[in-house]
């Protein structure tokens, strides 16, 4: 897929995951922690992409390993902003991040986040964050 395909695509699926959060009674006007997610088989190209996205402003987790049921190895990365929920903000992080995935040669696989609301206030922290997150 072209670049220009990917990001037309991504820009499409960033307005639908904004309207899904907040249809579903998350709050519009919270600061959310947006998860940009990279991968590549090479690590050498997975660093350099975590400094480059370190570079344009993003804080960047440390890499992990992925054994894929094929039995290759995957490195990921999630390259991360907080801010929120503002499609015109999304839409240019990821034309950033696309274009430097091209450059270096790696896969942005989208970005995700949390809900945010009253909804989510009961006990089972650890179900709530796997039922809660968007992508």
């Amino acid at each position: 897929m072209s670049t220009e395909r990917q990001l037309q695509e991504q820009k499409q699926e960033n307005q639908e995951i904004v309207d899904a959060i907040l249809a579903d009674g998350s709050e519009p006007d919270a600061e959310y922690t947006i998860e940009h997610h990279f991968s590549a088989s090479n690590f050498d190209r997975l660093e350099k992409a975590a400094v480059e996205a370190f570079k344009l402003g993003f804080e960047v987790n440390d890499a992990e390993e992925m054994e894929l049921e094929d039995g290759s190895v995957l490195f990921c990365f999630d390259a991360i902003a907080y801010h929120k929920l503002d499609v015109a903000l999304l839409d240019k992080a990821c034309e950033d991040l696309i274009q430097l995935a091209a450059k270096l040669k790696v896969d942005y696989d989208g970005w995700g986040t949390y809900f945010i609301g009253d909804e989510m206030e009961d006990d089972d922290e650890e179900y709530e964050e796997e039922d809660s997150r968007f992508h």
